[in-house]
């Protein structure tokens, strides 16, 4: 019993010194990444941790909004990802709490040229638990694509074309400042009164993000919420190939503690079929163990581009069929139930 209390101390104690390490690559050499001592995070906690009644909503309006400060900007995939994705850290001070799961908008500075008026308010998933990367409760993170147009007859990226928002903030810097608003939503939070519900989480691309805070939440940090947990997480993530995998460093020191994690590369796997490998594919790979999960209390999360529920949806009508199940009957009882949880953009 020594040995093996010793063994999880040790284990702990490596997934925390990796993520000060990851934590550090982010954060300005003048403020530590976290305190030279290991101490639990609490300090942000709800009373009883699981309470989710004072879970703050729209505290910073578009008329009012917030303005954080840029920690620094970070390109986090490899030179063969299809696209740049950055993680960025905001300095809040502590003024703008969240919760895992929740989202920030960002307003992105200057006039919109169709109508002479601000830029609207674009919604990002949080990619940070509530703690932040450095543990102080000051600061947020966004996991953020650059948002470009290849056109076809210029042979090139058409700039009249890219993501305003998205573009702005990939081409921050350090003291930068962000008008912010929010925090927004509640479909995405983990309902953490039974410790021992299984979460599955289905991603693609930059929908990491909210699942980055869960992991984060259960495995990384020493929270009442990681201390009870005894459930299975399940990490479904759909990336390109291997150099567009997202916070994977983090995921497999995760592993370690009992993440669960699978990856559907679609340009270097082939699912059953001898085609490119989709999340759908590799969740119906699953098919059985998940269904099961949730007739027994599992909550399944969705987060990406819109674009990745119809073939999510038509995967599990045809798994449902083969059950003996009618897809919307099954569906409506997840979602009575509070189950099923979407945030697609």
């Amino acid at each position: 019993l020594l040995s093996s209390t010793h063994n999880s101390f040790e284990m702990k104690l490596a997934i925390f010194a990796a993520c000060v390490a990851s934590a550090a690559a982010f954060a300005p050499a003048s403020k530590p990444a976290f305190g030279t001592a290991m101490q639990a995070e609490d300090f942000l906690e709800a009373e009883p941790y699981y309470d989710q009644s004072a879970i703050p909503v729209n505290v910073w309006k578009n008329k009012a909004p917030f303005t954080g400060k840029v920690v620094s900007t970070k390109r986090i995939v490899g030179p063969q990802a299809t696209g740049e994705t950055c993680h960025i850290i905001i300095d809040h001070d502590g003024d703008f709490p969240y919760w895992e799961g929740q989202s920030w908008g960002v307003i992105p500075p200057g006039i919109n040229e169709k109508n002479g008026k601000p830029h609207s308010v674009r919604l990002y998933s949080i990619a940070s638990s509530r703690y932040g990367d450095d543990m102080t409760g000051k600061t947020g993170s966004l996991c953020v694509r650059r948002a470009t147009y290849w056109c076809p007859e210029l042979k090139a990226d058409d700039p009249a074309k890219k993501g305003i928002c998205s573009n702005f903030l990939c081409d921050t810097a350090p003291g930068d400042e962000v008008k912010m608003t929010g925090p927004a939503g509640k479909v995405m939070l983990m309902p953490e009164e039974d410790p021992t519900t299984d979460y599955i989480m289905v991603a693609t691309g930059t929908g990491i993000a909210p699942y980055r805070g869960f992991v984060r939440r259960l495995f990384a940090e020493d929270t009442p919420a990681a201390a009870a947990y005894k459930g299975q997480a399940w990490l479904f993530l759909g990336v390109a190939n291997s150099d567009a995998l997202l916070y994977d460093d983090e995921f497999q020191l995760a592993a370690k503690k009992g993440l669960r994690i699978d990856y559907a590369l679609s340009r270097e796997q082939e699912n059953k079929s001898g085609g490119k490998m989709y999340i759908q594919d590799k969740v119906e790979e699953y098919a059985d163990e998940v269904f099961e999960k949730l007739e027994n209390g599992a909550h399944i999360y969705f987060c990406g581009l819109k674009g990745m529920m119809p073939g999510i949806q038509d995967m599990l009508k045809g798994v449902a069929a083969s059950k003996g199940l009618e897809y919307d009957t099954w569906i409506k009882g997840l979602k009575k139930k509070g189950q099923w949880h979407v945030e697609v953009y």
